[in-house]
């Protein structure tokens, strides 16, 4: 009895196995830290937009992808706008540059191509979902470490980081040797739009070229994307990851994960508060067309 039992067990693995639609997760296999060329906060190139990618993603087939902003692939015609309803977008299959990958990647998703074809309406969402998908060359597969530089993780995603918490960045610099990034840090000040998006102050803030890097919280969880910076008052807008991804599954892309990194996460001495709250001026600002998308 024992015998056929096991026996029916086995044959029944095989058949779901055969079943098409029934298939097992691949987690790709990541490059060791020290060797690895293609981490978050790696440069990248869309046209003629330079920016800094965030986190890596992964599907259930095994592909590997790294996040930007939308509007770093914006049209040459939209710059300086916010509004993602209203701006055009580059088309999904552009080639994408990427800093240490071996061939271009491809991009796969723009927030803002989404909303169009969605027909979304709502202002908050349309000014802040700024979130862009770039699938990498399977050449290039074997050199991704999803570890954060500087501090390690990412430990998951966060549901939003809470006013006055500590948070943790990077962006690129170019110097006579290249592009190379460096870590930031600050608070999260305010959270706007109903929770779309956050208002940090950090040091050093984020400027142009940074557009798109990632933010954790102060236990490694990933929660923004960088993409607005206010050079009156030295804050920047993230908009909130875990948002801007919901809204991505819905538009086709239901099995994305973000990858974990290897490296433990270890977050740096706390940040001095800022001496005012700049949120009202910021606000203004906005209002006043002085807000700009860092890219």
């Amino acid at each position: 009895m024992k015998r056929r039992t096991l026996v029916l067990a086995v044959v029944l693995s095989l058949v779901l196995l055969a079943i098409p639609g029934v298939a097992t997760a691949v987690t790709p296999a990541w490059a060791p830290v020290t060797t690895a060329t293609i981490r978050p906060g790696n440069a990248t190139l869309t046209g003629d937009a330079l920016c800094t990618s965030n986190f890596v993603f992964h599907d259930a087939a095994g592909n590997v992808y790294l996040g930007q902003a939308a509007h770093c692939s914006g049209d040459d015609d939209d710059a300086g706008s916010l509004d993602g309803c209203l701006n055009n977008s580059l088309p999904l299959g552009t080639p994408v540059r990427v800093a240490g990958a071996s061939r271009p990647g491809t991009l796969v998703y723009n927030s803002w191509i989404a909303m169009d074809q969605r027909g979304e309406v709502d202002v908050d969402r349309c000014v802040y979902n700024d979130f862009a998908l770039v699938k990498l060359d399977p050449a290039d597969y074997g050199a991704v470490n999803p570890s954060l530089r500087f501090a390690g993780g990412p430990t998951g995603t966060a549901p939003g980081a809470m006013d006055g918490s500590n948070v943790y960045g990077f962006g690129t610099t170019f110097d006579g040797s290249g592009l190379r990034p460096h870590a930031k840090s600050g608070v999260s000040l305010r959270q706007g739009a109903g929770g779309l998006t956050h208002v940090v102050r950090m040091d050093p803030p984020g400027i142009s070229g940074d557009s798109g890097s990632g933010l954790v919280d102060a236990q490694g969880r990933a929660f923004g994307v960088l993409s607005t910076y206010s050079p009156r008052r030295g804050v920047n807008g993230a908009g909130d990851l875990s948002r801007m991804l919901d809204y991505m599954r819905g538009s086709g892309f239901a099995d994305l994960t973000l990858a974990h990194g290897t490296e433990p996460f270890v977050a740096a001495p706390p940040p001095a508060p800022p001496s005012q709250d700049p949120v009202g001026d910021l606000l203004r600002d906005l209002l006043g067309g002085l807000l700009a998308p860092l890219g």
